[in-house]
């Protein structure tokens, strides 16, 4: 396999990234032939999941336009994948956030590395490698620590992440350290898959988890009890925990593709 000119030295090419794959599904530039084939495997099982990815970054946008309509201009975005048109901090400056700030983390440095390019010219984010397996290591590296000022409300960013992280990855104690780190008034912003909004059959959706599975990254559904688990300590902002298209919608709900109801999507406050 040839080497695209773009991929970061010593990044291993032929190794599928799910960030890259999700790269992929939204329509963006940053994926390789590894990543598209694999990524075209799951399309085999569920065609819709470019629905369901397009659904995400439609909350996104509309959880950040909340967050800047409280007054929260601080932002740390973890399992960022690689930024494309509509990511945060552009959201945030449409929003007419006040000097916003915005750290992307990612364990992909491919992520990191296309991040960094596309903030070189805007001084208020970075992008940094890290793992939502290890938030001490989010919380203790530079960027964090000269972009936010955790004695001020921060929205952490959770978006289709968790649900990358096994129960023996310790998920609810991860993001209760990382939470536990930001002053009160913090939001917390998170989407998460679950087979509890899924159409399609289970066995379907199971041949897709194969293929998750057999890249060493297996994506594990949990129901809205499971994941409304990690708001604990959080006040829900309304409507709750709901299907990504129901959370405070801008356009008809009836008019959104079945994939989009694939995941859990709410916003919690910090008191």
């Amino acid at each position: 396999m040839d080497r695209p000119p773009r991929a970061p030295r010593g990044v291993d090419v032929t190794t599928p990234s799910v960030s890259r794959m999700y790269d992929y599904y939204l329509g963006g530039s940053y994926n390789f032939q590894a990543d598209r084939e694999v990524a075209r495997k799951v399309l085999t099982f569920l065609p819709g999941v470019p629905k369901a990815a397009q659904a995400n970054r439609a909350f996104m946008r509309r959880a950040v336009e909340y967050a800047i309509g409280a007054g929260v201009t601080q932002f740390l975005d973890v399992g960022a994948g690689i930024p494309t048109f509509g990511s945060v901090h552009e959201v945030v400056r449409r929003a007419g956030g006040d000097a916003p700030r915005v750290v992307y983390v990612d364990h992909d440095p491919v992520a990191v590395a296309h991040a960094t390019e596309v903030l070189r010219d805007v001084p208020s984010a970075g992008a940094v490698t890290g793992d939502l397996r290890k938030p001490r290591d989010i919380l203790a590296s530079e960027l964090v620590g000269q972009l936010l000022d955790l004695t001020q409300p921060v929205a952490v960013l959770l978006l289709a992440v968790l649900h990358y992280l096994k129960d023996g990855d310790r998920p609810y104690e991860a993001v209760s350290e990382l939470l536990g780190a930001m002053a009160p008034g913090s939001l917390l912003i998170l989407t998460h898959a679950s087979y509890e909004g899924m159409y399609v059959p289970v066995e379907q959706v199971g041949g897709a988890m194969d293929v998750y599975r057999d890249i060493h990254n297996p994506v594990i559904m949990r129901s809205r009890d499971e994941i409304a688990r990690f708001f604990e300590g959080y006040d829900m902002v309304e409507p709750g925990l709901v299907s990504m298209p129901h959370w405070r919608p801008k356009t008809a709900v009836e008019d959104e593709a079945p994939f989009a109801f694939s995941a859990f999507a709410g916003v919690g406050r910090a008191a």
